[in-house]
């Protein structure tokens, strides 16, 4: 059984691709002919150029929506593909569950002529957000042991070559993740939101059942909204999410 057989069951319901951060990850891939989706998951920010999807989860699989692309059960350091068979590799917050990082990077190297895309997350950033910070110190736990270094990522694509982007999320961000509601507090509390993110759904319940009490109660008193009243002005926040490019041909 894989991570997602057991985290993955509402996907296809709170973890629906933003419009505005797949421009960022279309303009990565742009010109490139075929793709291959790796940890491809229920299909979000696949481009119209992927040609294959791998995801080695039944429970994702059987929620990609159709017209999506043509999807292989298959794991990230075992590719059924060949070698240099398509444009690009791409993977979208999903190397953080990889078993073999190396691997599966070397992987995705392997099958690409021209270039290598990784969508993830920076720690050292993330574990600033208010949410973790000042409530969930027991996600935060699990948000570091989850997250990939990002200079790791970059020495395995090989540094010279590798082009870090931010990708900042923007106040009404449609896709679920777990920084996604930073200025919608509130959604942090529903337990269908809390089940699609790997931050919560992978922390015991009961680690964190006072902090969300917490959030709950400054939340109906106003102290959460007096404490962060300069979050509610903005429109867009970098917690760290961030864009691997590297040009591997």
């Amino acid at each position: 059984m894989t991570t997602y057989d057991r985290t993955g069951l509402t996907y296809s319901v709170t973890r629906r691709p933003d419009a505005r951060i797949a421009a960022v990850i279309n303009d990565a891939l742009h010109g490139l002919e075929s793709v291959a989706n790796i940890g491809a998951g229920t299909g979000s920010y696949e481009t119209p150029n992927t040609v294959v999807a791998v995801e080695p989860s039944r429970v994702m699989i059987d929620q990609r929506p159709e017209g999506a692309a043509p999807v292989v059960q298959a794991e990230a350091e075992h590719l059924p593909i060949g070698t240099g068979a398509v444009d690009a590799a791409a993977a979208f917050l999903t190397v953080h569950h990889w078993a073999d990082l190396s691997a599966g990077v070397a992987e995705m190297m392997r099958i690409a002529r021209r270039r290598v895309v990784i969508f993830t997350w920076d720690n050292t950033v993330f574990r600033q957000f208010w949410l973790v910070r000042e409530y969930l110190p027991a996600a935060a736990e699990t948000d570091a042991r989850l997250a990939v270094p990002i200079s790791a990522l970059t020495s395995m694509l090989g540094e010279e070559r590798v082009a870090v982007v931010p990708v900042p999320v923007p106040h009404d961000c449609v896709d679920g993740f777990a920084g996604a509601y930073w200025r919608r507090p509130q959604v942090y509390l529903e337990r269908a939101a809390q089940d699609g993110m790997s931050l919560l759904a992978l922390t015991p319940r009961s680690s964190l059942e006072e902090g969300f009490s917490r959030l709950r109660a400054d939340l109906a008193d106003g102290s959460w909204q007096r404490r962060h009243a300069e979050l509610l002005q903005r429109t867009h926040l970098d917690l760290g999410y961030r864009l691997l490019v590297a040009d591997v041909g």
